[in-house]
């Protein structure tokens, strides 16, 4: 009984109820559930914070990112001041393929033929695109590039599965080739982003290109903007356009003939500027070979794009001697009918006997004659009249050895560091080289800078090439001519111009000329140097500036290797027939009688 009475005392308060064990269970349950909330709550706002936040953002807030419109160029007409585009934006199309929409090969042949008869496609190019049609799931394949809007609604007229279209802007050039190394192109970048490349479109890329904006605010759920929840705007501006100084019809005129005359000499490569001497002001500008920068990536190589203007440095020859003559008619040294005596040979120089071309002997000579018979020994003799170091300080005056500062991407500076490798004022056979342009290299753009300053009284003016800039906020700048230097004296200035002219009278230089005109200029036939020594191939240069009693253009022709022998029957008949051309366009009188160019 005992025993019962304590079994039943065990029962009454040892043992649990039936319902017991469920609550606890239910509570291991509850507790294990709150402690899962307490950690999910713990990384999504403590650890992930930031993660979340920048996908809350993604959904609630509104960011549209706001892109300028590229700035356009111009070039003009230099006697009226009418423009005309060189480079604009242009809406075209690409068009492309959805080839989930393209259901068998019978679709797509039919599709091939379709587009082949609108894109003159040849068998090559059928098969490239049918390739791309069946292609399995690809949404997007381009198949066309740069298609104008008029053969898009051609396309779309035909119904067409799976083609489609996407409007792009371009950048369009409407002159082709007129003027390409002038303008350059626009590429992209590492990032695909679009940017300016060589030419002006290179150097003035950033005020070209504008400045993008952007607008932040919140949108609501059905993706609109919430005008209360506050926003952020940055407004994009557009780029500046851009006034060309280089006049449209001496550009087409003055760049097809060289082409032309490249073409038939055989020319590696050709050059060609026309400048005005009294600004600095470029008035046509090219280069052979070219491209049509809006193909610009269809070029056997990418050393097209280079300027050989302003890019490609070169040992001038005999058009430097001029130079060399100025500095010293300046410091008064010699004068025009100063005597000399040319023996055919300058010795004691170099290691060996300086030389005539040809290795001719002119004997009796004045200064004059040295310029029209283009004496190198007579050049010697001017230079040590200067001494080594007052030649070179000329040379650098005249603007070699540095960049001009044009606005151009690419300009290189040439090098006369052999006038500074030895010391003391005596020539040595590197300055005695140098004044008749063998031994320093030089740029074309160069030159015809420095011999613009022969022609308007010894300025040295800054090239330029843009002449206005029009900004999006209606800010005008104009660009003012600007004296470097005043290398020689008026003085010097027309006694060298009077010398240059009767080298294009008696010299040889007479294609040059023009009928009823005083032109001034010197060829040079230069050989070219290279590795061990000066090779037979040669440049032909021709730098000139006319009419003498007022300037109105100075200019350069330069072909690289022409198949023929010297400068007066390549560079300088190509220099006469764009003169006679720029004084007949500019309406300037004839200011000579009884002049006939021979």
């Amino acid at each position: 009984m005992n025993y019962r009475l304590h079994s039943k005392s065990r029962i009454a308060g040892g043992q649990s109820r039936p319902g017991d064990g469920r609550i606890r269970a239910a509570g291991i349950v509850l507790f294990l559930l709150g402690s899962l909330i307490i950690i999910r709550l713990f990384l999504l706002m403590i650890l992930n914070h930031s993660f979340y936040t920048q996908i809350a953002a993604g959904s609630q807030e509104l960011y549209e990112q706001l892109y300028p419109k590229r700035g356009s160029i111009f070039i003009q007409d230099t006697r009226s001041g009418e423009e005309f585009p060189l480079a604009i934006n242009r809406d075209l199309f690409v068009v492309y393929a959805d080839t989930r929409k393209i259901d068998d090969e019978k679709v797509a042949e039919d599709i091939v033929e379709k587009l082949a008869a609108t894109f003159q496609y040849d068998d090559e190019k059928k098969l490239k695109v049918y390739t791309q049609l069946l292609k399995k799931d690809d949404p997007y394949e381009p198949i066309e590039q740069n298609v104008t809007e008029e053969v898009v609604e051609s396309i779309k007229a035909q119904g067409l599965p799976g083609v489609g279209f996407v409007r792009r802007p371009y950048r369009f050039y409407p002159e082709g080739r007129l003027g390409a190394h002038l303008v350059g192109f626009v590429g992209k970048d590492e990032d695909g982003n679009d940017i300016g490349r060589y030419g002006v479109e290179g150097y003035w890329n950033n005020d070209l290109a504008g400045k993008a904006g952007f607008f932040e605010g919140a949108k609501s759920a059905g993706g609109g903007w919430i005008p209360l929840a506050g926003r952020v705007f940055e407004p994009a501006y557009d780029g500046a356009d851009l006034v060309l100084t280089v006049d449209r019809t001496l550009q087409f005129y003055a760049c097809d003939k060289l082409r032309q005359k490249a073409e038939e000499y055989g020319a590696t490569s050709a050059a060609l500027i026309l400048m005005d001497p009294q600004t600095g002001a470029i008035l046509a500008t090219c280069s052979v070979p070219d491209f049509d920068p809006n193909t610009y990536n269809k070029v056997d190589s990418g050393e097209v794009y280079n300027n050989t203007a302003i890019f490609t440095p070169y040992e001038p020859g005999s058009v430097f001697k001029p130079l060399t003559m100025a500095a010293a008619l300046n410091e008064n040294l010699v004068g025009p009918q100063s005597p000399f005596y040319d023996k055919g040979y300058a010795d004691g120089i170099c290691t060996k006997p300086i030389r005539n071309a040809l290795d001719k002997t002119y004997q009796t000579q004045t200064m004059t004659g040295v310029l029209e018979n283009s004496i190198n020994t007579g050049m010697v003799y001017v230079a040590q009249q200067l001494g080594k170091e007052r030649f070179r300080h000329y040379v650098e005056e005249f603007g070699f050895g540095v960049k001009e500062g044009i606005e151009l991407e690419t300009e290189s500076a040439g090098t006369i560091d052999s006038l500074s490798l030895n010391k003391g004022d005596a020539v040595d056979c590197y300055a005695a080289t140098g004044s008749f342009g063998q031994g320093l290299t030089v740029t074309p753009l160069q030159m015809v800078t420095s011999f613009a300053a022969l022609a308007n009284g010894g300025k040295l003016m800054r090239p330029f090439v843009v002449s206005e800039v029009r900004y999006s906020d209606g800010k005008v700048t104009r660009t003012n001519p600007k004296v470097i230097d005043e290398v020689i004296s008026p003085r010097a200035s027309a006694l060298i111009s009077g010398m240059l002219v009767s080298v294009v009278d008696n010299g040889h230089a007479k294609s040059a000329g023009v009928k009823g005109y005083y032109i001034a200029g010197k060829t040079g036939t230069a050989q070219i140097a290279g590795p061990g020594g000066y090779s037979e191939e040669t440049n032909h240069t021709f730098v000139g500036f006319g009419p003498v009693d007022n300037p109105k253009f100075v200019g350069l022709v330069k072909f690289e290797k022409p198949r023929r022998a010297f400068a007066d029957s390549t560079a300088a008949p190509l220099f006469g027939d764009i003169a006679q051309f720029t004084l007949k366009y500019y309406g300037i009188p004839p200011t000579r009688d009884g002049y006939k160019s021979e």
